[in-house]
């Protein structure tokens, strides 16, 4: 039996689902007000406002996620860590981690965006079926039926998006992708920032395994020096001990910084996706590069930091999610049909006698309003607020935590610079102390003593310097990741000045 519904009401329904379906029950987003700083505490800037900026004033953030980060390990200079930069972004797992849920993000924004359009499905098949008489009509006990039907048929099903419900899911989805996207450019910068902090470490630890062991070969020397001068009676057994004493002492701290080069260097391996036995560099001095980068404006870095821009992504997905829940109150509209054929003789099934079609749903109803639920939809609509005030605290923080590294990174790199001229001229001192201590020493005018507590101390001031150059190269790496790594290393963006290597 066929159901005929005139083409009228047809075209009426569908004109007035589509006037409905432009309805929205999620709520306006509203970023969080947060005081902006005129400017950062550390930058050595003046106090007064900027030009292009108020003091205190929310400055709606544009996150610009959709650029990838700039190469801006060419400020250094060094062509080695350029190639290591290159093999990570190429072969860390971490990446490839990050790439992958980028596109499982995408797939999941083109599921949502697929229930905008009808489904449509095709079959063929027989049906076998036996009824009872009772079921016919004829009464309990009645012989029953059996009957095979075959059919070949099309469906249509589509649901009319009356308040928003899938324009809601679709949004957030989208927000999600943004999101991901973010969070893989957040990840290129964390791995690209990891990268160059290893290798600045890895030849800080090179400078002081050559300075460990230009004093054990030092040490060596004086040792076998003295040794000779106990056998012919000129130094007395105490002097020869403590030269050899210093010796060990050296030994055992070459060993100890030799064991942290090779874990710094199976961490750099693992860096570029490579297993720590196939990975090897070749020693080069660390050069004293220091490498000024402008913070610019506190109101830049909310476009400028991914992690930023996915926590804002992540606000724009659940205050989506919030008019998907507030629509769950609304009656939805759902249009099913089917086209086809139906015969009983697998025969006579194209005969134009036997089509077949139904409008509307086969079992239930084409409007559907919902009434009780036992709170259900309440309570979804309490998660979907809740998570949402869950995403805007998370935002703030992440904010709040991006300015402190800001500053962290500003005050380590001014104090280093401080900290590294001093002990440049700690260290040409104590190399005068040292040298005049082995004079007097060789001339008979002190004991060895002076001479072995002026070598400590230029040892461990030159340690300290290599330290310090070290940690100046990491700290300006990470005033780059706190800064999001956002700008071409060219022009004002930033500039280097070289200074000789102590190491």
């Amino acid at each position: 039996m066929s159901r005929f519904i005139p083409t009228r009401n047809l075209l009426a329904t569908a004109a007035i689902a589509f006037l409905l379906s432009a309805c929205s029950l999620a709520p306006t987003e509203q970023r969080p007000g947060i005081d902006i700083p005129v400017s950062y505490r550390q930058s050595g800037a003046p106090s007064g406002a900027m030009p292009a900026e108020e003091p205190g004033r929310w400055k709606p953030a544009e996150p610009a996620d959709h650029q990838a980060p700039s190469p801006w390990w060419g400020v250094f200079g060094d062509p080695v860590l350029v190639q290591l930069e290159e093999e990570a972004l190429r072969a860390n797992p971490d990446v490839a981690i990050a790439m992958a849920r980028l596109k499982q993000a995408r797939a999941l924004t083109s599921r949502s965006e697929s229930a905008r359009f009808p489904e449509i499905d095709a079959g063929f098949g027989p049906t076998r079926q036996r009824g009872t008489g009772a079921a016919a009509g004829r009464g309990d006990g009645s012989p029953g039926s059996t009957q095979t039907l075959w059919r070949a048929q099309a469906s249509v099903a589509y649901e009319v998006d009356v308040f928003g419900r899938v324009a809601s899911g679709i949004a957030a989805a989208r927000a999600d992708e943004a999101r991901q996207r973010a969070l893989a450019h957040q990840m290129l910068l964390l791995v690209q920032a990891e990268v160059a902090g290893t290798y600045f470490g890895l030849r800080q630890l090179e400078g002081e395994l050559r300075l460990l062991a230009d004093t054990v070969a030092l040490r060596e020397d004086a040792a076998a020096l003295l040794e000779r001068q106990l056998g012919a009676g000129a130094v007395a057994r105490h002097i020869v001990d403590q030269a050899r004493t210093e010796l060990f002492t050296a030994r055992a701290e070459h060993l100890a910084v030799a064991q942290q080069h090779a874990q710094a260097s199976h961490a750099l391996a693992i860096l570029l996706g490579k297993a720590p036995a196939s990975f090897s560099l070749a020693a080069k001095p660390l050069e004293a590069t220091v490498v000024q980068l402008p913070p610019g404006l506190p109101s830049a870095l909310l476009e400028r930091r991914p992690d930023i821009a996915a926590a804002e992504r992540a606000m724009a997905a659940e205050n989506a999610r919030i008019g998907v829940a507030k629509a769950a109150y609304f009656p939805s509209l759902a249009l099913t049909g089917s086209l086809g054929y139906e015969s009983a003789a697998l025969g006579n099934l194209g005969n134009w006698s036997q089509r077949t079609f139904l409008l509307g749903p086969l079992a239930g109803t084409m409007l559907s309003l919902p009434l009780f639920d036992g709170g259900r939809r309440e309570a979804e609509l309490d998660r979907a607020r809740s998570a949402y005030e869950e995403s805007v605290a998370q935002y703030r923080k992440t904010v709040l935590q991006a300015f402190r590294e800001v500053e962290d990174a500003l005050v380590a790199m001014r104090t280093l610079d401080a900290r590294i001229a001093q002990q440049r001229e700690a260290d040409a001192s104590a190399a005068r102390v040292a040298r005049s201590a082995k004079a007097r020493f060789d001339e008979g005018d002190t004991d060895y003593l002076a001479v072995v507590d002026a070598q400590r101390t230029r040892l461990r001031n030159r340690q300290s310097l290599i330290q310090s150059e070290g940690a100046r190269a990491r700290a300006s790496v990470d005033l780059v990741r706190a800064l999001g790594g956002g700008w071409e290393a060219t022009g004002s963006a930033a500039h280097a000045r070289s200074a000789p290597s102590s190491s």
